[in-house]
């Protein structure tokens, strides 16, 4: 495991910038694994840039998310596929049609986990999956005490990830119960790992994710077992661990 640490929000975000856009210049045609949140905003914004300057291309570049609610379509603005188009895809030469993301308006759970699960499979996996940590340690929506050998599935979201999601909602009531998300074995399969983490309420999870036993309780915990992870964060968020990096 890489750890790079950052002085702040914005060197996070150009550090990240940089590992992702080196990926899709060392092999055009990629499959980037990307993630929604607060996080990684800064760092899409900067590829933005990147490719206005004409130093990135991603007209070859595949995306599959890791995430999408359940019962909430793209149009909504709340759906990971609005974030995503807002802040990167009609930003960038990418093509629509290599954007995907779990089918949210999918009622049937087990024909959207399997149609998504194809989709990955179909593309040869994920060459560089990027992540956030949850307060609790979950990765994409795989909470605490999800199975570590799981594909995509549909999970009911936890209080205390319903209440941080709700910043983006009117109020609770309207935050969704249910995402389909992939799951722990899709994101380990990705060839490679890149996760990001700032800020002072992260420090106690990231210590005990990078540095704490191996479990399901802690779901990016079995990120210690991957060949190939990058941990970018900032001084805040890696407080804990001045003396073990």
């Amino acid at each position: 495991m890489r750890i790079y640490r950052a002085k702040d929000y914005s060197d996070l975000s150009r550090k990240a910038a940089n590992i992702i856009s080196a990926q899709v210049i060392m092999k055009p045609n990629c499959v980037l694994g990307l993630a929604t949140g607060s996080t990684p905003v800064g760092a899409y914004r900067q590829l933005v840039e990147w490719y206005r300057k004409g130093d990135l291309d991603f007209s070859e570049v595949t995306t599959v998310n890791l995430d999408e609610y359940r019962g909430i379509s793209r149009e909504n603005k709340q759906s990971y596929y609005y974030f995503m188009n807002e802040n990167l895809f009609s930003q960038v030469n990418i093509h629509k049609t290599r954007t995907f993301l779990p089918d949210g308006m999918e009622e049937d759970a087990r024909k959207a986990c399997a149609d998504y699960n194809q989709i990955i499979h179909s593309l040869g996996g994920v060459d560089l999956q990027l992540l956030g940590l949850g307060h609790n340690g979950h990765i994409g929506f795989n909470e605490p005490g999800i199975a570590f050998e799981t594909e995509t599935h549909c999970v009911n979201l936890t209080e205390r990830t319903i209440k941080a999601n709700m910043r983006f909602f009117l109020s609770e009531k309207d935050v969704p119960r249910q995402a389909y998300t992939m799951g722990i074995k899709t994101i380990m399969s990705a060839r490679k790992i890149l996760m990001v983490v700032s800020g002072e309420d992260k420090a106690d999870i990231l210590e005990e994710a990078f540095f704490g036993p191996v479990t399901p309780s802690v779901p990016a915990s079995i990120l210690q077992l991957h060949g190939d992870v990058t941990l970018v964060a900032d001084e805040a968020s890696l407080r804990k661990c001045k003396d073990r990096i």
